[in-house]
């Protein structure tokens, strides 16, 4: 692959701070970068106080302890559903029946699952996309349980490298669409199913590729208007700040987008559209650019066409974006919700709709938006695998739930930690091997490991890294002595192991 001659990558393990410095080697060239990973906390009082949506509505906290929070949808009692890729479960918030802006209670509806992220519910069934295929669960809307067993009725997905999620809807047309990004930044794909949007019936057969040239298009819903598909699509990386754009695509049927050929409105990419053949250049000229351009690198992920009545007219059949935020940018850019307004000659115009996950100085993060659902009364709901959390923003000027300033919040005290001290001792052996001490001792302090994760948990995590990190393929043991060892820091991070006051197992 061209591009892996131009750089070496040395990726600094990042957890809990939500970080991992990078440090790109090329002729002359010496860039480092920031990648979030997730671990920001966050409460009502922040969310009111950093938070901004545009007049006509109000955003509140609707739960705060969901970590990695991804896909969502409502159920018709209300609930909300959520997926958990990097836990293997989905999850299951009451609808806030109290009225008091949060949700009535949380429990794993599902888990052991290998991956999974996009959802939707269709008849008396709960679809869930996995990372290697599709399954589906009976589910009773009245009492939000699972009312059979779990079936997997697409199997054999490709999974490996990056871009590993999969996002599933129902389509108008009684196809489920499902789409698979590319393993890489820009390379030519073996499995001709990556890079693309493809369909299939409801039990999961016929399954066919609808659309190509998608190098992660991870978000697309159909208008109410035009009726026609539009999916997002993150642009490739390393050709500056502000090239190539991502994209909003209207899908149609055979269509070929571009990738990796081609970039934004059909310009030819450095390593495989330049000085290529003419069978190339003619795909590059084929292709079908998008409709619509984000700025580069602001991760465009979630969008849901916004259909309830209860919508200001303004905002009435417009689509909210849900922009991740930039990891490899000079200066962080995204990290917001954003609208799309078609006027009468079908132009596309862009503007905020929710705002504060950024901080003024461009620096500080708070949030990473990545999917957006609404409800039949109009709420809007947005969540955050960054901070762990889901918001709700609903019609109306009322004012956020907010906790009495005189009455500092109360935490629970952690349980003990059953730190084995001899694999600590192994843990730090590796956290110096691969010199992660580089990254965490100054810039990004590693802190609340145990308010996000148990001790397996932060083992798993080593296995499902969000994408640019790699897997390092640690042993079971490894990742065992690694988690130890950076909970033992948590209660004894200045201390010997001996002297920190751990437990064995």
């Amino acid at each position: 692959m061209k591009s892996l001659l131009k750089y070496t990558l040395i990726f600094l393990l990042a957890l809990g701070a939500g970080i991992t410095t990078v440090i790109i080697f090329a002729p002359g060239i010496s860039v480092p970068w920031k990648q979030l990973t997730g671990g920001a906390r966050t409460d009502i009082e922040t969310v009111d106080n950093q938070l901004h949506t545009v007049p006509g509505y109000h955003v509140q906290l609707f739960a705060d302890k969901v970590p990695n929070a991804r896909w969502l949808a409502v159920t018709r009692h209300g609930d909300l559903i959520v997926s958990q890729p990097k836990r293997g479960q989905v999850t299951l918030l009451k609808a806030d029946e109290n009225r008091d802006g949060r949700a009535d209670g949380q429990r794993v509806l599902i888990d052991g699952l290998r991956r999974p992220h996009g959802l939707f519910l269709y008849e008396d069934w709960l679809y869930i996309a996995e990372s290697d295929g599709v399954g589906r669960v009976p589910f009773d809307h009245s009492d939000g349980r699972l009312a059979g067993s779990y079936q997997k009725i697409v199997s054999g997905l490709g999974d490996e490298g990056n871009h590993w999620t999969k996002t599933i809807a129902m389509g108008p047309d009684g196809w489920v669409y499902l789409s698979s990004g590319s393993t890489c930044n820009v390379c030519i794909e073996k499995d001709p199913r990556r890079a693309t949007i493809m369909r299939f019936r409801p039990d999961g057969s016929d399954l066919q590729i609808y659309a190509t040239g998608l190098r992660n298009s991870v978000g697309f819903d159909w208008s109410p208007k035009d009726g026609n598909l539009y999916a997002t699509d993150n642009g490739r990386d390393w050709l500056g700040d502000d090239f190539p754009p991502c994209e909003l695509n209207r899908i149609e049927k055979g269509g070929f987008y571009g990738w990796p050929y081609a970039n934004g409105n059909r310009v030819p990419d450095p390593d495989f559209g330049v000085d290529a053949s003419a069978d190339i250049r003619q795909k590059i000229a084929d292709s079908i650019p998008p409709v619509h351009d984000f700025p580069a690198h602001n991760a465009p992920l979630g969008i849901t066409f916004l259909r309830s009545p209860a919508q200001p007219d303004a905002y009435r059949d417009a689509a909210l974006v849900a922009l991740h935020g930039s990891w490899n940018r000079t200066t962080k850019d995204g990290y917001k919700v954003v609208s799309l307004h078609w006027d009468g000659r079908g132009n596309i115009h862009q503007k905020d709709f929710l705002w504060g996950f950024l901080g003024a100085d461009r620096k500080e993060v708070y949030g990473r938006p990545v999917a957006i659902a609404e409800d039949a009364s109009g709420n809007i709901y947005i969540s955050d695998d960054y901070a762990g959390a889901i918001y709700r923003v609903s019609p109306g000027e009322g004012e956020s739930t907010t906790a009495a300033p005189d009455k500092p919040r109360i935490q629970a005290p952690h349980k003990p930690l059953a730190i084995d001290s001899g694999a600590a001792r192994r843990g730090e052996e590796l956290y110096q091997r691969y010199g992660c001490a580089r990254c965490h001792a100054e810039q990004v302090k590693l802190r609340d490991l145990a308010d996000k994760y148990s001790l397996q948990g932060l083992a798993d995590y080593f296995d499902t890294p969000t994408p640019p990190m790699p897997n390092y393929g640690f042993s079971a043991a490894q990742k065992r002595a690694l988690a130890h060892y950076l909970m033992s820091r948590e209660v004894g991070a200045a201390a010997p192991l001996k002297d920190a006051g751990l437990q064995r197992n």
